[in-house]
C-alpha cells in the first residue's frame, strides 16, 4: 500500500501534468481524490465553485499574493469557458486597463449578452459581476490587451464610461486621453450615436490637458451634424493637468500624469524648503548620528530582525559570523551589512548635494550603485545570485497584503527614465522627495529592497531643500504603509504627504 508521501507525490505529478503553465484550473480537471489531497496539503485553493488556483504550501492563509498573481488569468479562463469570445470588461474597467492601472479591483464587471446578472464571490473580498448586455457585441469595439483580457477600445470605453468615472478616476482617464492618437474614430462613434452630452464631456476633458485641437474638432464635428453640444470639463473644481511633454511609453505617460496631478497637493501640505544648509559639515554629522536609528527602523519595516547591537557591530567592523553565534542569522546580518554599505554611498551623494550638485541627476546616476551595495553582501554568501545586481527586475512581482500590483517588468525602464526626468524638471524639493519616494515604490523596479531605496531617494531630495534626514519608525509602519496604499490605489497623496510632513517637523524640532 502506498505511503501518505507516495500518495501526495502521485497527486502532485497529476497536478503537474494537468497544469502545464497555468495557475487556474477547473475542478473537473482533477479527480476528487487528487483534488482533495492537494487542497489539504496547500497546493490548491478554491477560487469559487468549480474553479481552483495553484498555491504555495508555505504561504499563510492571509497571504494574498498567490490569488492576486492569478486573478486576471482566472477572469480570462472563466469567461472563455462560460462565454466563449462573446464578452469584454466593462467600459470603466477597460479604461483602467488602457491606462495601465494594475491594482486588483475589489470587483470587476464582465459584460456579455449571455451573462446572468449575478455576482461571483472570490477570495480576499474580490468578486466578478456578470452583467448581461442587451445587444450583441460589435467586434470593432473589442480588443485584447497584452495579458489577453478582452477590453473595449479606448474610443468605445470613453464613450461608454460614466461621468462618475471621469470624476473619480481622473488620472486613468487623463492617461487614456493623452495617449490617443487619431481621434477620428472617436468622433465617428460620437456622431453615429448622437452622444451630445458625452461629446461635451470629452471636449472639456481634452481641453483641460492641453489638447485644444482635439476639443475644438469634436465640438465642430458634432455641431456640423446639427447637434447642440455644450462643453463641460468634469474636473472644474481642480487644477488642470497640463502635459507639457508627451511620454515615450504608456507606462511612462501614466507616471507623468500622476506626478502632474499630485504635485500641487504635496506643495500645499509639506513645509517650505529653506535651501541648502549653511553648515554642510554639521548637517552630515547629524546624518551620521542618525544611522543607527535609521538602519534599525528601515530594516525592521521590511521584516528583518536586527538589533541595534548588530547594527553597531556592522558599523564598527566588528561583525563576525564565524566567531559570534549571534551574527550567524545570515539573511538579517547581510541586510544589516548591506544597509551600512549603501548608507555610506547615499551619505556621499548627500555631501555632493550640499555642495550644490543636482540631486535628481545624482540619484539617477547613482541609485544602481546604492542597490548593488545594499545586496552585495547577500551575493557574497549565495543568498542572492550575482545576476540579481545587474539592474531592474525581469519578472512580475506582487506585494503581500496589497491590491496594488507593480507594473509589468518590461515597462520598468521607461517608467524609471520618466521618473528621473520628472524629478530633474521639478524645482520643489518637497515634491521631488514625496513623489520620488511614492513613485519609486509604485513602479517597484527591483525584486527586493524597494522600500529602503525609496527612503534613500527621499532623504537625498530632502537634503537638497535643507530638510532634515528623516527615519520612518517601525511603530509607524501601518500608518506609513496605509498612506502608500492609498496613494497607489486611489492616487490620493494627501495622507502620505501629511505623514512625511509630520516626520520632517518632528525631526527638525528634535
Amino acid at each position: 500500500m502506498p505511503s501518505p508521501n507516495e500518495k501526495l507525490a502521485a497527486s502532485m505529478e497529476e497536478l503537474q501534468r494537468v497544469q502545464g503553465e497555468r495557475r487556474v484550473l477547473r475542478s473537473a480537471e482533477l479527480s476528487r481524490t487528487h483534488r482533495e489531497r492537494l487542497m489539504r496539503s496547500g497546493f490548491l485553493r478554491r477560487a469559487t465553485k468549480g474553479w481552483l488556483f495553484v498555491t504555495n504550501p508555505a504561504d499563510s492563509p492571509d497571504n494574498t499574493t498567490g490569488w492576486y498573481g492569478c486573478f486576471w488569468e482566472f477572469c480570462i479562463s472563466r469567461c472563455e469557458y462560460r462565454f466563449g469570445d462573446s464578452w469584454h470588461l466593462s467600459p470603466e474597467a477597460s479604461i483602467l486597463q488602457h491606462a495601465g492601472a494594475t491594482a486588483i479591483p475589489s470587483q470587476v464587471v464582465v459584460c456579455s449578452p449571455i451573462a446572468g446578472n449575478h455576482v461571483v464571490e472570490l477570495p480576499y473580498n474580490t468578486s466578478v459581476l456578470d452583467l448581461r448586455l442587451t445587444r450583441e457585441i460589435d467586434p470593432d469595439d473589442v480588443t485584447a490587451n497584452v495579458d489577453g483580457l478582452r477590453v473595449l477600445t479606448p474610443s468605445a470605453a470613453l464613450i461608454g464610461s460614466s461621468a462618475h468615472l471621469f470624476r473619480t478616476q481622473r488620472i486613468a482617464v487623463t492617461t487614456v486621453l493623452a495617449q490617443m492618437g487619431d481621434h477620428q474614430q472617436l468622433l465617428r462613434r460620437l456622431l453615429d450615436g448622437a452622444h451630445t452630452t458625452i461629446a461635451g464631456r470629452l471636449a472639456g476633458s481634452f481641453r483641460s490637458i492641453g489638447r485644444e485641437n482635439v476639443a475644438d474638432d469634436v465640438i465642430r464635428g458634432m455641431r456640423s451634424a446639427g447637434f447642440n453640444v455644450r462643453e463641460v470639463c468634469p474636473w472644474q473644481d481642480t487644477t488642470p493637468v497640463r502635459l507639457h511633454r508627451p511620454a515615450e511609453h504608456p507606462a511612462a505617460l501614466r507616471i507623468r500624469v500622476i506626478w502632474e496631478s499630485l504635485r500641487d497637493a504635496v506643495i500645499a501640505i509639506m513645509p517650505q524648503a529653506s535651501g541648502l544648509p549653511a553648515d554642510a559639515g554639521a548637517y552630515l554629522g547629524v546624518v551620521d548620528d542618525q544611522y543607527r536609528l535609521d538602519a534599525y527602523h528601515s530594516l525592521s519595516i521590511e521584516g528583518y530582525r536586527v538589533s541595534t547591537e548588530l547594527i553597531e557591530r556592522v558599523r564598527l567592523g566588528t561583525w563576525s559570523p564565524h566567531s559570534n553565534s549571534s551574527d550567524t542569522s545570515a539573511r538579517d546580518a547581510m541586510a544589516a551589512r548591506g544597509y551600512w554599505q549603501a548608507f555610506q554611498q547615499v551619505r556621499a551623494t548627500v555631501s555632493d548635494v550640499l555642495s550644490g550638485a543636482n540631486a535628481a541627476r545624482l540619484v539617477r546616476d547613482r541609485h544602481q550603485d546604492w542597490y548593488r551595495e545594499l545586496f552585495g553582501p547577500s551575493v557574497d554568501i549565495g543568498l542572492v545570485t550575482p545576476s540579481g545586481l545587474s539592474g531592474y527586475r525581469r519578472h512580475p512581482t506582487y506585494l503581500r497584503g496589497s491590491r496594488h500590483v507593480p507594473m509589468r517588468w518590461d515597462a520598468v525602464p521607461g517608467a524609471m527614465k520618466e521618473l528621473f526626468e520628472l524629478m530633474d524638471e521639478d524645482e520643489e524639493p518637497a515634491v521631488q522627495a514625496v513623489l520620488g519616494h511614492f513613485l519609486f515604490g509604485f513602479i517597484h523596479p527591483y525584486a527586493d529592497g524597494n522600500g529602503r531605496m525609496a527612503r534613500f531617494i527621499m532623504n537625498t531630495m530632502l537634503a537638497s531643500g535643507g530638510f532634515p534626514w528623516i527615519s520612518v519608525r517601525v511603530a509607524d509602519r501601518k500608518k506609513y504603509m496605509d498612506a502608500l496604499e492609498a496613494a497607489s490605489l486611489d492616487q490620493t497623496i494627501e495622507p502620505f504627504a501629511e505623514f512625511l510632513a509630520e516626520r520632517v517637523e518632528a525631526t527638525g524640532a528634535g
